[in-house]
C-alpha cells in the first residue's frame, strides 16, 4: 500500500493539476515554508451566480519538493466545484491526517480525502508535514481574502 501512495505522490508531482496562474481570481495568497524554502502563489477562482461561494478552481505556481507540489495538485482536484464549507472541511481533514503522524484516518474521512490520503506516510516525518500543508494554508488565506475583500488580484 505504501508503494501505491508513493506512486500517487510522484504522479501528481509530475502532472501538476491546476499549475499555472490564471487571471480573474477572487483571492490570492503567497506562502513560504521557511524551513526548506518551498513557496507557492495560489489563486482561488469563485463561480459566479451561486447562492453560497463555490470554488470554481484554483490555479497556482510554486517551487519546492515533490511533496509540496503533489499536495497542491491533489488540492486542486479536491476543491474544484466545492463550496467554501466543504473546502474548509477538506482542509481540516488533511490537517488531521498530518497530525496523525502516520496513522490512517477513519474510513469516512479517508474517503473524503481521495488521493490526499496518500500523504499519510508523509506525516511520519515532521520536517515534511509543512511541505504537505503549504498549499492548504495558501488556500485558506486566499479564500479569506476572496470573501472579505474586493478582488485585488491583478489580471495577467
Amino acid at each position: 500500500m505504501e508503494q501505491l501512495y508513493q506512486q500517487v505522490i510522484l504522479d501528481h508531482a509530475r502532472e501538476k493539476h491546476g499549475f499555472g496562474l490564471a487571471p480573474g481570481a477572487a483571492g490570492e495568497s503567497f506562502q513560504v515554508n521557511p524551513t526548506c524554502g518551498d513557496e507557492v502563489r495560489l489563486r482561488v477562482h469563485l463561480a459566479e451566480g451561486t447562492a453560497a461561494p463555490v470554488i470554481e478552481r484554483v490555479s497556482w505556481e510554486g517551487l519546492g519538493c515533490s511533496i509540496s507540489q503533489a499536495s497542491l495538485s491533489v488540492l486542486s482536484d479536491l476543491v474544484a466545484g466545492a463550496d467554501v464549507t466543504r473546502a474548509d472541511q477538506l482542509t481540516e481533514t488533511f490537517r488531521a491526517l498530518m497530525a496523525g503522524r502516520g496513522q490512517p484516518l477513519d474510513a469516512e474521512r479517508e474517503d473524503l480525502l481521495g488521493d490526499a490520503g496518500a500523504f499519510v506516510g508523509v506525516a511520519k516525518y515532521p520536517a515534511r508535514i509543512k511541505c504537505a500543508l503549504l498549499g492548504w494554508m495558501a488556500l485558506r488565506d486566499a479564500l479569506a481574502h476572496a470573501l472579505t475583500e474586493p478582488s485585488t488580484v491583478t489580471p495577467d
